[in-house]
């Protein structure tokens, strides 16, 4: 996500696309990025992860030329729910070992961790994505909407896996933290595949959507 940020503010990130392509190792790795469409309004972006000698994520971002006021706010009116004060940090029945989640505060306002069903939840990383620099509140929003399909679980953890293979976000504004939230729901077929779209917001309203495309299977 930082590779995508614009140091000079003129660019804003509009969509960013992430492909799964297998389990992220904790071991040093090589990000490429590339340009694969210039413009003076619009471009594409692509970067990919790498880790021991293979690509292990793929990730394309468009981003626009940003010109104030150029085009009138016309949103959907999407009211967040208020930020709760501190709850007690619980996650998955039965996990010992959360790294990822005990790395962000959670509060929920719809379910939680281990409540079947459509989840809305406030977050904040507790920690920066890269030591020492500050994080980006629209790398934040990315950060915990990795775990979208989770707070809107529809089946036990225990007993099923629902694993995402990629996520899609879209952005028609800029995120405002430290605190965003999410509005999830998961819908899942018969077939072995499943959806979670979620809502995205900020205490302003929200911000935009995202997508993740499920697999699923019993253990």
């Amino acid at each position: 996500m930082r590779t995508f940020l614009n140091p000079s503010g003129d660019y804003r990130i509009t969509r960013i696309t992430i492909d799964l392509l297998g389990p992220i190792p904790v071991k040093p790795c090589e990000i490429r990025v590339r340009q694969i469409r210039s413009g003076k309004k619009i471009e594409l972006l692509q970067a990919e992860y790498r880790a021991e000698g293979k690509t292990i994520l793929k990730a394309h971002a468009w981003r626009m030329n940003a010109e104030e006021d150029a085009s009138p706010r016309i949103s959907q009116g999407y009211i967040p729910p208020e930020l709760p004060g501190p709850q007690v940090q619980m996650y998955f029945q039965g996990v010992l070992y959360f790294p990822y989640a005990e790395s962000i505060e959670w509060r929920f306002t719809k379910s939680d961790y281990d409540t079947l069903g459509p989840g809305a939840v406030w977050a904040k990383p507790k920690i920066p994505l890269i030591e020492g620099e500050e994080i980006d509140d629209a790398e934040a929003l990315v950060l915990i909407l990795d775990s979208a399909n989770g707070v809107s679980a529809e089946l036990h953890s225990r007993d099923w896996i629902f694993v995402p293979v990629d996520m899609t976000v879209g952005f028609y504004r800029e995120p405002i933290g430290p605190w965003l939230g999410m509005d999830a729901k998961t819908s899942i077929g018969t077939h072995g595949y499943g959806q979670t779209t979620t809502q995205t917001f900020d205490k302003k309203g929200g911000i935009g959507h995202s997508m993740h495309t499920l697999f699923v299977r019993s253990r």
